[in-house]
């Protein structure tokens, strides 16, 4: 069973992140520069939210405010979903899934562990079910 730890152990330790009254346009360029759909908002080293593509989307962008005039405070995500590491990748693809998000921060405690997308999900998904196949169609040929 492939857990949030495992996906944690094969990626980049880096975390990007942004203070709750950070620009958004200067939150975008970040995104922009890291090549990332979403920032962690920390506020005093806790999880404040989470600023998405999405958040400036539909909280900027639709209704007609400038990210230069807006803080990621006001259109951050403030109830922010996340995972243990111990989470199995069945359930963080449920949640994602049920509650219309692309990423997850990793918390242990109050303590941020990492931050995980959608696609690092489907990738393990995937992995996971090939090794399956492998193992079944070995067993059907009866190597070992």
């Amino acid at each position: 069973m492939t857990t949030v730890k495992n996906i944690l152990q094969s990626k980049s330790n880096e975390i990007w992140s942004t203070s709750p009254d950070t620009l958004v346009f200067d939150a975008l360029k970040v995104m922009a520069e890291k090549n990332i759909g979403a920032l962690l908002v920390m506020e005093a080293d806790k999880l404040a939210g989470i600023f998405s593509e999405r958040d400036y989307a539909r909280k900027v962008a639709l209704k007609g405010e400038t990210s230069h005039n807006t803080v990621v405070r006001n259109v951050m995500t403030a109830d922010v979903v996340s995972v243990a590491q111990d989470q199995p990748i069945e359930k963080c693809m449920t949640l994602m899934t049920d509650n219309h998000i692309r990423h997850l921060p990793v918390l242990e405690g109050d303590k941020l562990k990492g931050m995980i997308s959608i696609g690092d999900v489907v990738k393990a998904l995937i992995s996971q079910h090939e090794d399956t196949i492998k193992q079944l169609e070995n067993y059907i040929t009866g190597k070992r």
